[in-house]
């Protein structure tokens, strides 16, 4: 290697550029290592703590010790003063309230309601068993029932509907009793039973069917008159639009017999009920043939009563 010529003044200047640096590097590295002044504190170090010897093959973890408290002194408690909190709270506005939501009360239970154990009906000290006829019909006259049972006496009285009737005592298991006509002038069922005038003895009830009896299915829509005053009325019948003309005496549909014809109404008698009947003249609106129209009555003036 070829010596430097120290008389060339770029080399020279080289040379001490280097040994400048040098002495800055060992300059830095003492600083480094061993410090210039006696005043700077170590930097703490840290103790590691050794793994736990049970644990022998799990990984060492370290642990780093607690910074200790530092000491209070008095000049820092007198610093230490109650923090003041009667600053007022913010009003918070009222939050509006929700259509969608609604009180809703509570379901009250449905009361159950109690009912009462039926005190058994005590059985009547006399039996009624049947009367005889079970059936009539309204409007008719006077008729004898008759009521057989057990254990009849000659205090009992036939009662219909609370009406105390006179009744006949036949022996301990037939009486009878005169029913008026007014007891049945209406259709409908009637309670029947025994009972005596002090009400110790009383039999079980009994029902008589009082039914409508049965009526012309005719309307009267005209009348002939006659000089001899012998007038026809014209009747028709509702079911076939029939008409047919008829006079006192006259039997209709062979059960209803003409009794009395006016202008203004015709009266059948019933021959097996010998129930009256009264048929009423209908308006003129109501005629649908003008051949069933009245035909006025002609006085004749050698008419004699």
């Amino acid at each position: 290697m070829q010596a430097n010529d120290l008389r060339n003044p770029s080399e020279r200047n080289k040379l001490i550029l280097a040994g400048v640096l040098g002495l800055v590097a060992v300059l830095f590295l003492w600083w480094t290592f061993f410090g210039f002044g006696g005043s700077s504190k170590p930097a703490p170090t840290r103790t590691v703590a050794q793994s736990s010897p049970s644990r022998v093959n799990g990984p060492t973890t370290r642990q780093v010790a607690a910074p200790s408290v530092p000491e209070l002194k008095d000049s820092d408690l007198e610093q230490l003063v109650p923090v003041k909190s009667d600053y007022s709270p913010l009003a918070v506005p009222e939050a509006r309230r929700n259509i969608f939501i609604y009180y809703e009360p509570t379901p009250q239970p449905t009361p159950v309601p109690s009912v009462a154990t039926p005190t058994p009906t005590p059985v009547p000290p006399v039996l009624l068993a049947s009367i005889s006829p079970p059936n009539v019909f309204a409007k008719t006259g006077d008729f004898t029932l008759e009521i057989s049972g057990d254990k009849f006496t000659s205090q009992l009285r036939v009662v219909i509907d609370n009406s105390e009737l006179r009744t006949r005592y036949i022996n301990s298991q037939q009486v009878s009793a005169l029913v008026p006509a007014a007891v049945i002038a209406n259709p409908g069922m009637r309670a029947v039973m025994l009972r005596s005038a002090d009400g110790k003895l009383y039999s079980n009830p009994s029902s008589l069917n009082v039914a409508a009896p049965p009526t012309p299915n005719y309307s009267y829509v005209g009348i002939i008159g006659t000089p001899r005053f012998i007038d026809t009325a014209i009747l028709q019948d509702k079911a076939s639009k029939e008409t047919l003309n008829v006079q006192r005496g006259d039997l209709l549909g062979g059960r209803f017999r003409v009794t009395s014809i006016s202008e203004k109404e015709v009266v059948v008698v019933d021959n097996n009920l010998k129930v009256k009947h009264t048929l009423s003249m209908i308006a003129q609106g109501d005629r649908g043939n003008p051949m069933q129209r009245p035909t006025p009555r002609v006085d004749s003036e050698d008419d004699e009563p």
